[in-house]
């Protein structure tokens, strides 16, 4: 019966075909996973805005938004999301940015309107301090340092202060910092006795200076 050949020899081609398809798949599989190697270093995080060179203040006021800028370095795991937040001298923590802190994971930088959000939380309002700006990946605040995950940021500090309301001086005004000397000596009783004081002194040199002239 030869004309069940050709049926083994097709069938025998598809085994062939499937399982090389597999291999393929198989090597595909393999060669696009790269793990990170134990040797790589950690992620990092150098803040860009505002600089470093020193303690930055900021006024809680309309229209005085902050930005707060970073680059990633050496990060081989991207973050899905980043979450950055405030934390005050007096312990209160505070969600930086539009939402609840949270922002994509491939943000380089986040702007924070201070003013809005001491509007809208009047029960946790933003005190007159300084700050310690956190930045930390998906794995949370304190996560060990791993090669390649982005280790958690708080080396930018800055401070917030608000503005004092203009009052003139014929409203009342009065400077809280000068010295009472300064007040004093302006005063024009002070200024009468210490011209009056010069005239008796320059009087009686004068006095004197004649007088030891006769003798």
């Amino acid at each position: 019966m030869p004309t069940p050949a050709p049926a083994t020899t097709t069938a025998a081609a598809t085994t062939t075909t499937t399982s090389s398809a597999a291999a393929g798949t198989t090597g595909t599989s393999s060669s696009s996973f790269s793990p990170i190697p134990q040797t790589a270093a950690a992620g990092g995080i150098t803040i860009t805005k505002p600089q470093q060179t020193a303690t930055s203040f900021f006024k809680i006021a309309s229209g005085q938004a902050i930005t707060f800028g970073w680059n990633m370095t050496s990060v081989l795991a991207t973050p899905t999301h980043l979450t950055v937040s405030a934390v005050c001298d007096n312990g209160n923590t505070y969600p930086v940015g539009p939402t609840d802190g949270i922002i994509p994971g491939t943000a380089t930088e986040v702007v924070w309107d201070i003013y809005s959000y001491q509007i809208h939380n009047p029960n946790k309002p933003l005190a007159q301090a300084t700050y310690t700006l956190n930045i930390w990946d998906d794995r949370g605040p304190g996560a060990a340092r791993k090669a390649g995950y982005l280790e958690q940021n708080s080396a930018l500090q800055f401070a917030l202060y608000t503005p004092q309301a203009y009052t003139p001086i014929s409203s009342g005004w009065t400077c809280s910092t000068c010295s009472g000397a300064m007040s004093y000596a302006t005063h024009p009783a002070f200024v009468s006795l210490l011209i009056t004081f010069f005239i008796v002194f320059f009087s009686g040199f004068h006095l004197l200076r004649n007088s030891s002239r006769l003798s």
